[in-house]
């Protein structure tokens, strides 16, 4: 006898409500900001070449634009994969490319959006249903998990590897705990270092796993993951190359990631963690206080942040990793505090976490509403794709040339449209010698340019600023990019230019 709808559909709620939830807000702030900025370019780049240049290697950014540091492909590669079955379909409705931007994302959400429901299946197994709840609704309240979950960063990439590392550890499967922090370490990040030393420590030290057998499955999966790397990398590369090493050694050995900006040591803890976590960051450390198997996971994510803070250069990008078992820890005092709510001091904390949940989602709000306006290059090309007419003719070809400001603030190869639209964003070239070029257009950050009258500008988010009445809190805005066409418009580029 066939199953009521009625109940087909309560099971499936039950089995995959939670990650609807989180679903569909890491989706609409994919919909709402498609773009993406330099932190994520490499494998942005990447994944549109894999997609659309396939084989021909001749053409990939990354031989005319290496970047600082190497960075590997095999996170490029699996999400590319997954999402090469929607790019023939983009292609034949003449859909343009940015929708193959907003698949990847999507499918890189998924990925990622998986690995933590295996974490949250541990979370209810040893912790129960409710914590399991509060674990969801800390992190949907939370903006920067879910909004990053989707960029292809590589502290992203080795998230996907940290839960499921994270899941494991709940499972007491200290093994495979270990194997997925050397993966995420040796292909992604090899800052998750800094987790590993700590937890493979805390395992040592409570005899949770011999040394021996520790010893073997870090071996292991050291020589595999570094094998792998070095194997897809050196081929793509055209030079024998251990990405991560690369970045380690300038990172870590030169110390030349300070030369992007220092903070001060205590910024992780006073800056970074309570901008991610939210409320979760007071309950995380009570949680502590409330459930001593959340101090066996709390101390070695303490310890990862204070060894990073150690480093110069800080950015909350680097820590992401930590957040799901910091809200671990929350979700665990959430919980103890709703259900003992009402005893007079539990009431009272009870009311006070309530207004937190409330603060929180309005945090998340002004937060989401700043970074929609911080892709101000994104959004002026797009607008000057659909507003140009040049040349009056379907065989004038629009050269449009992207400063480096431009290319890092939401400009990426799946912003390019078809012919007769021809993209550069060559570097070097001096202000006034830019109408010597021929360009039709540029996009860049400077307000006037000899030879060109500027089109429109696009603004972008500039501070937060408080203010008596409602609301408290005003985004300003001002003018970051400008369009620009040039005065007389020689067609005399070669056709073969490759884009950018």
């Amino acid at each position: 006898m066939p199953m009521p709808m009625g109940s087909i559909s309560s099971k499936f709620l039950q089995s995959y409500g939670y990650d609807l939830i989180l679903g569909s807000i890491a989706a609409f702030y994919v919909f709402m900001a498609p773009y993406t900025k330099v932190e994520e370019s490499f494998n942005v780049q990447s994944m549109h070449d894999i997609l659309y240049y396939r084989h021909h290697l001749n053409s990939y950014d990354h031989l005319e634009f290496p970047g600082v540091v190497p960075r590997t492909f095999i996170g490029a590669f699996l999400v590319s994969i997954l999402a090469s079955p929607v790019v023939p379909i983009i292609n034949l409705l003449g859909f343009p490319k940015i929708y193959g931007l907003v698949a990847v994302r999507l499918v890189l959400g998924c990925v990622i959006l998986s690995t933590l429901r295996f974490f949250r299946f541990q979370i209810r197994k040893v912790f129960g249903h409710q914590v399991e709840a509060f674990f969801v609704l800390l992190t949907a309240l939370q903006f920067h998990l879910l909004f990053y979950c989707t960029r292809p960063l590589p502290n992203i990439l080795a998230l996907g590897l940290v839960n499921l590392a994270y899941g494991n550890w709940l499972r007491r499967n200290f093994c495979s705990t270990l194997s997925f922090l050397i993966v995420a370490t040796l292909i992604f990040r090899c800052d998750i270092l800094l987790l590993l030393g700590p937890i493979g420590l805390e395992f040592l030290l409570t005899r949770s796993i011999p040394f021996c057998k520790a010893f073997k499955c870090c071996v292991g999966a050291a020589v595999l993951s570094t094998g792998l790397t070095i194997f897809v990398d050196s081929i793509m590369w055209r030079r024998f190359v251990w990405p991560e090493f690369e970045v380690f050694w300038f990172n870590s050995i030169l110390n030349r990631s300070s030369e992007w900006g220092t903070s001060p040591i205590h910024w992780y803890f006073t800056s970074a963690l309570p901008r991610s976590l939210l409320v979760a960051y007071p309950l995380a450390m009570l949680g502590t206080l409330l459930d001593r198997r959340v101090a066996f996971v709390f101390l070695p994510l303490l310890s990862f942040v204070v060894l990073y803070s150690k480093l110069p250069h800080k950015e909350l990008r680097f820590i992401i990793s930590s957040v799901p078992m910091f809200n671990l820890c929350a979700a665990v005092a959430a919980s103890r505090i709703y259900n003992n709510r009402k005893k007079t001091l539990w009431r009272l904390m009870n009311i006070v976490m309530l207004g937190l949940f409330i603060l929180s989602a309005g945090c998340t709000i002004t937060t989401f509403m700043a970074s929609y306006n911080n892709y101000p290059s994104g959004y002026a090309l797009e607008r000057l794709h659909h507003t140009s007419h040049s040349g009056n003719s379907a065989e004038a070809q629009c050269w449009v040339h992207i400063d480096t400001f431009a290319a890092m603030n939401g400009i990426s190869r799946f912003c390019e449209y078809a012919f007769p639209w021809r993209y550069s964003k060559e570097e070097g070239i001096p202000l006034e010698e830019l109408h010597k070029r021929n360009f039709t257009y540029l996009v860049n950050e400077h307000a006037f340019v000899d030879g060109y009258k500027c089109l429109f500008s696009e603004a972008g988010f500039s501070r937060l600023r408080l203010q008596h009445g409602f609301p408290p809190i005003v985004l300003e805005k001002e003018v970051k990019v400008y369009v620009h066409e040039k005065r007389k418009m020689k067609n005399t580029m070669p056709k073969e230019w490759s884009g950018c």
